[in-house]
């Protein structure tokens, strides 16, 4: 029987009555080594621009104000003076993207106890650079995965696309439940500072975006728990982490020019707006209300929240909106003030925090919140 979402609301890839679920076996960040106090950021950026003394007064109260305490960045800060323009930057993108994609996706198989032959499908999300041959096929023979497995670059999501690609993940996975599938989210966002002709936006970004990647493993149904001939004897159940049960995907109306990319002389630059904070605290409530009642919840029965830690406004529009504590915040707040906004990786590393410092209470339920350019939501019900 086919079954169908009520009249009148917007389809969700969940489906309220089916059983089936996906499988979080593993999530690992990794970050660059090179690792700074935003006052060191600061300076750094101030330089590199050739800001005057009312520009550098202006960056400093921003970057103080932005929620970050420390960032990692690809490149030792100084030599950022070196790397300028467009094809230089996005060289040294595609080397360190790669270089972190395959440390985050060999410590996440690692933890899962799955080996690299068995994954059947690769998923790599970054907005920051242009790799041809795109990075997922730089890591089969890096990580010895098969050739025929099936991969998919995903560019131009920005923020959202670590939910968003997770939860297509768990798409595939419904249909091929005996396969194991991976996600890197890996973004090396200072390559991506603008060095003239610097806006106010430019700044607040300046001060939130860093570098990291994260992996995560995720198992079907059927993969979940079961051992097979090649798999590590040592190796934990994937049914330990948390289970995703539902996703949920919605473009907010008149809302593409409050955030996004657009191409310059050197490199991506920021289009960003005030409106962005007042899209999420207006559209976000109705959103998450609609698709938890179409599975029997509301927001009182949710336990964990994931949010996006885009940046301290954006963090406090989703609390505003969802009426939430100051404790469903808390790891994005902690994510954000100890590695900054790492885009498309950031809702993951929040999720990685989540399961390691709050250890959710089995049968509890969370939602992961991702938000991008569109302005897009992705919603992703778990349940540990």
């Amino acid at each position: 029987m086919k079954l169908q979402s009520p009249p009148g609301r917007p389809r969700s890839s969940a489906r309220a009555a089916t059983p089936f679920a996906t499988h979080i076996a593993a999530v690992r960040s990794v970050f660059p080594p090179h690792r700074y106090a935003q006052a060191e950021i600061t300076g750094m950026v101030a330089d590199l621009g050739g800001l005057d003394r009312v520009q550098r007064a202006l960056l400093s109260r921003l970057h103080a104000n932005s929620g970050v305490q420390f960032r990692h960045l690809a490149l030792p800060i100084m030599e950022y003076r070196d790397v300028y323009g467009i094809g230089l930057s996005n060289e040294r993108y595609a080397s360190a993207a790669t270089d972190l994609a395959e440390q985050a996706l060999r410590s996440a198989l690692d933890e899962a106890g799955v080996l690299a032959q068995d994954l059947d499908l690769l998923i790599v999300t970054s907005v920051t650079g242009v790799a041809v041959p795109s990075i997922d096929a730089l890591l089969i023979p890096r990580l010895g995965l098969r050739q025929d497995i099936k991969r998919l670059p995903v560019f131009g999501l920005g923020c959202v696309a670590g939910a968003a690609a997770l939860a297509r993940l768990h798409d595939y996975l419904l249909a091929w439940p005996a396969q194991t599938a991976a996600l890197v989210s890996v973004e090396v966002c200072s390559l991506c500072w603008p060095r003239t002709g610097i806006t106010t936006a430019d700044m607040v970004v300046s001060g939130l975006f860093a570098d990291g990647a994260v992996a995560v493993v995720v198992q079907g149904d059927q993969a979940a728990g079961a051992r097979g001939p090649s798999a590590r004897p040592d190796g934990p159940s994937a049914a330990s982490g948390p289970r995703i049960i539902a996703t949920h995907s919605e473009l907010c109306p008149d809302s593409s020019d409050a955030l996004g990319w657009r191409l310059g002389q050197d490199g991506f630059r920021i289009v960003l707006t005030t409106d962005l904070s007042d899209v999420v605290e207006g559209k976000l409530a109705a959103v998450v209300t609609s698709f938890l009642a179409r599975h029997g919840l509301t927001v009182d029965d949710i336990g964990t929240w994931i949010g996006h830690p885009g940046g301290p406004k954006v963090i406090d529009a989703v609390q505003r909106s969802l009426d939430l504590p100051d404790s469903a915040v808390a790891m994005s707040r902690r994510s954000l003030a100890a590695a900054g906004n790492l885009s498309s990786a950031s809702v993951l590393h929040v999720m990685e925090l989540t399961q390691a410092q709050c250890r959710p209470a089995a049968g509890s339920h969370g939602v992961m919140i991702g938000l991008g350019p569109g302005v897009s939501v992705e919603l992703i019900l778990l349940r540990w």
